[in-house]
């Protein structure tokens, strides 16, 4: 996930401000909204998108991308394949599910936060170490939940 250089689709369509849609909206590559969709937003299935949701903007319906930028504001779920970015006035409610999150200080979500592959128990630092042959390993490690 991190360090990983994946190259972004285009944007190849504009929603302009002073723009109102009515109906679901489906696109592929890359979108950018600066205007208002009242209707659900979902990228072509299977492929790599890009959806940009300006600050100005407004969708009252669901989002569905692989890469996610919202600064704006969404009423209804938002689901990342990829990665989630929610920028510093971006304001969901709705129910979020994602890949990768990135938060600015200031976004808001008033609903659920639901990671795609969320970590085992068995895949933190702390189990790893405490697994380990290698009792060095344990030396650094402090557990936050206290043994019985």
């Amino acid at each position: 996930m991190f360090g990983k250089s994946k190259k972004q689709p285009p944007i190849r369509s504009l929603i302009g401000a002073g723009t109102t849609v009515i109906g679901e909206i489906r696109f592929a590559e890359g979108l950018r909204i600066d205007g208002e969709i009242r209707g659900d937003v979902l990228a072509e299935e299977g492929t790599s998108s890009l959806l940009v949701i300006s600050e100005n903007a407004r969708i009252h319906g669901k989002v569905i991308a692989s890469h996610v930028i919202i600064n704006g504001q969404i009423l209804g779920p938002v689901d990342s394949s990829e990665l989630l970015e929610l920028q510093s006035k971006a304001r969901v409610i709705g129910n979020v599910s994602y890949q990768a999150l990135e938060m600015h200080q200031g976004a808001t979500i008033n609903g659920e936060l639901r990671p795609l592959s969320p970590p085992t128990i068995d895949d933190t630092p702390i189990t790893r170490a405490k697994n380990s042959k290698d009792t060095k390993d344990l030396k650094d490690v402090k557990d936050p939940i206290p043994a019985k």
